[in-house]
């Protein structure tokens, strides 16, 4: 019988080639110890930091501690369903969360798991969770405005399309009331909206979904939801995941984003306990070394990308919770140290009934008046000072010192102008309304109206000046600028109807 050397050869390789492909390498190691969100393992030499990992129970997890003879990593999921003697093995992925159209009006947990009872998302894809901010070369400055509907914070604290811009104060100041008027604000403004709760309560995240639903804002929002029963690692994963699904909008489809983070300070806590139960040496108020970083590539993300990019941009408004209004304590310092400016709410304005509470003395926008329309620069450019000089003379007038005419009248103004810049909640303004009572308060138009009934004047006259000047919306709204003739005819329309209201108030 002939064999065929070169047939038996090539038969053999063909069989080895097929063998080769089939066999599948799998690294598999042992849980030694499991508790409070974190797994201690052993046997994987090959992990790397951030891996996923899958337990045998289908729990998954991310490698957080590589050591010489075991790693730790927290458990994204129920760690009460994983045993000691478990087995783990390697998944070679990095942790990725669902991005796309799809979840748009979803609330979801920051793993992309729906939580609002409808049906289960199909991601149209995945993005990885961590990834690198946009260097210089691929950002443009900021110049875009990002108007939040707040007279308060348009005029004085302006925010940019591609800025950070820290809201900062105690508990119950109004700091979530900002975030979501902002969102309801940009409602035909092409913003896709992604809002962060971390550790809240789930009652209080079920009441902002239904607030954003009640003014159609939910049709243009993600709401990535890890409420405080939820275990540290998802509180951890949450703004990340945030972030991520914005970036896809802001890279892929060329759109303005904007991202709530409510709030980076129960974040840093559920970092703490994550490092803390890994055994990281604890530093400043028990925090680990890193946590500076933890929020600095956090924030870098937010930029507005240059034209080869597309232009999209991706707003980051991250929410502080102060204890007293400490400023100074050590995560408030770090925020402020990463933020382009921060919104101030201070306690004692809350409630004397300014709301929103804005402390113009200490807040700051370090975009300024390139994130503002010409017709706002115009108007407000000085109304900070005043309401600055406002604040001192009051003080001053307390201790019961006799003051002259012009600081009497400056006193006046200034009550006005306080007057002015409140505004109930849910109820954002557009910018030409804004810019037109401004216009009347810091001009004087106010001046003779009693401070108690300049609200009412605000609310009459918006209407009025929408029936009697109707071009003024269109001319500011394709201008964006206040040119002499539009100031003469709304100092005019503002005079008649002042003069009007005022014999109202004394019939």
């Amino acid at each position: 019988m002939d064999f065929n050397t070169g047939e038996i050869v090539s038969l053999i390789k063909r069989e080895i080639a097929q063998y080769e492909t089939t066999l599948a390498m799998e690294s598999v190691g042992r849980v030694m110890e499991v508790g409070d969100g974190i797994a201690w393992i052993y046997g994987l030499k090959t992990a790397m930091a951030g891996e996923m990992l899958e337990f045998e129970s289908g729990e998954m997890a991310q490698v957080f501690n590589l050591e010489e003879d075991r790693l730790g990593a927290v458990i994204l999921g129920d760690y009460f369903k994983i045993k000691e003697g478990e087995a783990v093995r390697l998944t070679g992925k990095l942790l990725s969360v669902p991005v796309g159209q799809n979840l748009v009006g979803r609330v979801i947990d920051p793993l992309g798991h729906p939580k609002d009872g409808g049906p289960a998302i199909v991601p149209e894809k995945y993005r990885s969770l961590e990834s690198k901010a946009p260097g210089i070369a691929d950002r443009q400055p900021v110049f875009e405005s990002l108007q939040t509907g707040l007279k308060a914070i348009d005029s004085m604290i302006p925010i940019g399309r591609g800025q950070r811009e820290l809201i900062i104060g105690d508990r119950k100041t109004g700091k979530t009331a900002i975030a979501i008027d902002a969102i309801i604000n940009q409602k035909d403004q092409d913003v896709l909206c992604v809002y962060v709760a971390i550790g809240q309560k789930e009652s209080t995240v079920a009441s902002v979904v239904e607030t954003l639903r009640k003014f159609g804002a939910m049709k243009y929002t993600v709401v990535v939801s890890a409420s405080a029963s939820e275990p540290a690692p998802l509180q951890y994963v949450a703004p990340y995941a945030g972030c991520t699904i914005a970036e896809e909008f802001m890279y892929n489809h060329k759109r303005a984003t904007l991202v709530i983070y409510d709030d980076l300070s129960k974040h840093a806590a559920a970092y703490r306990q994550l490092s803390l139960l890994l055994r990281r040496p604890p530093g400043r108020e028990a925090y680990p070394g890193d946590i500076f970083y933890l929020h600095s590539r956090l924030l870098e993300r937010a930029a507005k990308l240059s034209q080869p990019l597309g232009g999209g941009s991706l707003t980051a408004l991250p929410i502080i919770e102060t204890q007293e209004g400490e400023v100074a304590a050590y995560i408030p310092t770090n925020v402020i140290s990463i933020t382009d400016g921060q919104i101030y709410l201070l306690p004692d304005l809350f409630f004397a009934g300014v709301r929103p509470a804005v402390d113009v003395g200490i807040s700051v926008s370090r975009v300024g008046g390139k994130a503002q329309i010409s017709a706002m620069q115009s108007v407000a450019k000085n109304l900070r000072l005043d309401l600055a000089q406002f604040r001192e003379l009051e003080a001053f007038a307390q201790l019961g010192t006799e003051l002259d005419k012009a600081t009497e009248r400056q006193l006046e103004r200034g009550r006005r102008l306080v007057e002015v810049l409140k505004q109930k909640q849910y109820k954002p303004m557009p910018v030409s309304d804004q810019i037109a009572i401004i216009f009347a308060g810091v001009n004087g138009y106010l001046d003779t109206v009693p401070a108690k009934e300049v609200q009412r004047f605000e609310a009459e006259f918006l209407p009025y000046l929408a029936s009697k000047y109707p071009d003024y919306y269109t001319s500011v709204a394709q201008t964006r600028k206040l040119t002499p003739e539009i100031q003469k005819r709304l100092s005019e329309i503002i005079t008649e109807f002042r003069d009007n209201f005022l014999r109202s108030l004394r019939s």
